[in-house]
C-alpha cells in the first residue's frame, strides 16, 4: 500500500445544521471533547490515509482552523473547500441568487473535485460510522484481488440505526450478489409491533429488520466527478424555478447504475452507526461512542 493508490478522505460538512440548531459539524461531544468529524478522521487516519478535503461553509472556516485543524496529526494533508450557493455555471447565478440554502450532497463533492486526483471515500461531518468502515475502503481501493475501478459503500444494518426520539427516513439499498442495484429512500420509518414500517411511494409497508441502509459513507472514484459536473447542469436546467430542490449524490451513482457506468461493490459495516440530528441526543450519542472507543 502506498501513498499514491490511497483514497483521499472527504467530508462534506457544508450543511447548516437547521433541525439541529447551529453548525453541528463543529459541536463537541461532551466527555470527549471532539466533534464526529475529528474521530472520523482519526478512523482513517489510522487506516491509512493521509489527504483530507473538508467541505465546509464560511460560518465554521475561522472555529474549525483555529481549534479543529490544530488537533489533526501533523502528517495528513488537510484542505478546506467552501460549498456556496454561488458555485454554479455562470448562466445559473440567477437562480443561485435566490436560493438560501446549499444545494445538496452532489454539488459538496462537485466543489471538491479540483482537490481529489484518484479515488475517495466520502463521508458526512455528522455521522459516526467506526474504524473498520475506512479499513474496509481502504483495502477496496489498495487490494489488487479487488477491482479497484469499482466503486463501494459501506452499508449499515436498519436496526443499528433507528432513533430512539422517532422515525428515520433511511436509503434502504437493494443487492444483487454483493453489488448495489439501486437505493430507495423511505420516509419516517418507525418500529411497530410486529417490525418496522416505513413509507415509500406515499405507502405505508412493511421494511425487512435485515435490511441494509445507505448512511453516507462511500468510496467514488474520478469517474463519479465527471458525472457529477454533467448531471448538475442538467438538475439545474430542469429544476430552474424551483430554489429548493437539492442535488443529491445518491441520484447520481444511482445514474451510473442505471446506465452501466458503474458498478457499487457492497460491504456491511463491522461497526455501529451513530448520527446526531438533534441537540437533545448529543449526550446520549457521546456516551456511545466513548464506551465503544474505550470500552
Amino acid at each position: 500500500m502506498t501513498s499514491a493508490n490511497l483514497p483521499t478522505l472527504v467530508v462534506l460538512a457544508g450543511g447548516l445544521g437547521t433541525r439541529f440548531g447551529g453548525n453541528k459539524q463543529i459541536a463537541e461531544l461532551p466527555n470527549i471533547g471532539k466533534t464526529i468529524m475529528e474521530l472520523s478522521i482519526a478512523d482513517a487516519y489510522s487506516a491509512g490515509v493521509r489527504h483530507v478535503v473538508l467541505v465546509i461553509n464560511d460560518l465554521v472556516r475561522s472555529t474549525i482552523e483555529s481549534v479543529i485543524l490544530p488537533r489533526l496529526p501533523s502528517e495528513l494533508k488537510v484542505e478546506l473547500v467552501e460549498q456556496s450557493i454561488e458555485r454554479v455555471p455562470e448562466r445559473f447565478k440567477d437562480i443561485a441568487a435566490k436560493r438560501s440554502k446549499p444545494w445538496g450532497t452532489g454539488h459538496a463533492l462537485l466543489c471538491a473535485r479540483s482537490n481529489v486526483t484518484g479515488n475517495a471515500i466520502v463521508i458526512t461531518a455528522d455521522d459516526y460510522y467506526g474504524p473498520s468502515a475506512y479499513r474496509q475502503l481502504v483495502s477496496h481501493f489498495c487490494n489488487k484481488d479487488h477491482n479497484t475501478s469499482e466503486m463501494a459503500i459501506v452499508a449499515y444494518p436498519l436496526t443499528q440505526t433507528m432513533s430512539e426520539l422517532g422515525g428515520v427516513n433511511r436509503g434502504i439499498c437493494a443487492l444483487s450478489e454483493n453489488y448495489l442495484t439501486q437505493v430507495h429512500e423511505y420516509i419516517n420509518i418507525r418500529r411497530v409491533d410486529d417490525g418496522y414500517k416505513g413509507y415509500f411511494n406515499n405507502q405505508d409497508i412493511p421494511v425487512a429488520s435485515n435490511s441494509l441502509v445507505s448512511m453516507t459513507c462511500w468510496g467514488v472514484t474520478q469517474q463519479l466527478f465527471d458525472n457529477l459536473e454533467v448531471l448538475f447542469d442538467h438538475f439545474l436546467e430542469c429544476h430552474d424555478s424551483d430554489v429548493k430542490k437539492e442535488y443529491y449524490l445518491p441520484d447520481c451513482i444511482q445514474h451510473m447504475i442505471n446506465f452501466d457506468q458503474a458498478a457499487v461493490r457492497v460491504f456491511e459495516a463491522r461497526d455501529r452507526w451513530f448520527g446526531v440530528t438533534y441537540k437533545e441526543e448529543i449526550d446520549s450519542v457521546a456516551g456511545k461512542i466513548y464506551e465503544l472507543r474505550h470500552g
